[in-house]
């Protein structure tokens, strides 16, 4: 039986090596992801990030025009669902405030018109702040629209405001994920358009969803003018455990 367990195993390894060969790259990456990997400092551990960046950059120069829009496309669209649960939250935190779909639409656009400007900046390397800063400033914008929600019945004149500058601080959120797969300067603006393609279309997805939850679901349950206040105590509460976490841990 042990020898039957051997034999079995050895195929099974064989299988796998000849087969389904691996890239030395993505063992790598595996590693530093599962902390297995240490760098003796921080300068080598800089290198070899920059080292990876310009295979992936040389890689993605080798694919159609078409294979590398669709893949930002994707990107984008995945930083928003399920990767950019923070992003979620705050788009999550504007619909609560109104249920109203053209106060709603102004304050979206809002947000889209800020984050584009800011991505767009510092992919161009125009603007550099770091994560250490955006991450729990991205955290604090949903506590205060979650406040601004359970403070103020309707959303004020100035809300749009408000939802733009938060907005800026998301667009820097995005840029760090560029920042890491790095964008080949042969098509830098189609595939910095194509990631924000796929930031609005995963927004709108948030949106379509959460009309059809409360339409659907919660409309039959509660009265409607109701479900912000609880909903908003939530996504407040939620944001401050990630302000305190980002900041203090």
């Amino acid at each position: 039986m042990r020898l039957v367990k051997i034999i079995l195993f050895t195929i099974l390894l064989f299988f796998t090596l000849t087969v389904y060969p691996h890239n030395p790259e993505d063992f790598v990456i595996s590693e530093i992801e599962q902390g297995e990997l240490t760098f003796e400092n921080e300068k080598i551990a800089e290198e070899y990030t920059e080292a990876v960046k310009r295979l992936r950059i040389r890689r993605l120069n080798a694919m159609s025009f078409g294979k590398k829009f669709l893949i930002f496309t994707k990107s984008g669209f995945e930083h928003i669902i399920p990767k950019g649960f923070d992003h979620i939250l705050f788009i999550l935190g504007l619909f609560f405030s109104c249920l109203k779909f053209r106060s709603l639409l102004i304050q979206v656009t809002a947000f889209t018109i800020a984050h584009s400007i800011t991505l767009i900046l510092a992919s161009i390397g125009l603007i550099e702040i770091p994560s250490s800063i955006v991450e729990p400033l991205i955290a604090l914008s949903i506590v205060w629209i979650a406040l601004e929600n359970f403070l103020l019945k309707e959303p004020s004149k100035w809300r749009f405001l408000v939802v733009f500058t938060f907005g800026l601080l998301h667009g820097l959120g995005f840029a760090s994920v560029l920042s890491y797969y790095g964008l080949p300067k042969d098509n830098f603006i189609s595939l910095l358009l194509a990631f924000n393609v796929g930031v609005e279309i995963g927004q709108l997805s948030i949106l379509i969803v959460a009309f059809v939850l409360v339409d659907l679901i919660f409309k039959k349950i509660f009265n409607i003018k109701n479900i912000g206040t609880p909903a908003s105590i939530i996504l407040g509460s939620i944001g401050l455990f990630w302000f305190i976490e980002r900041v203090f841990v």
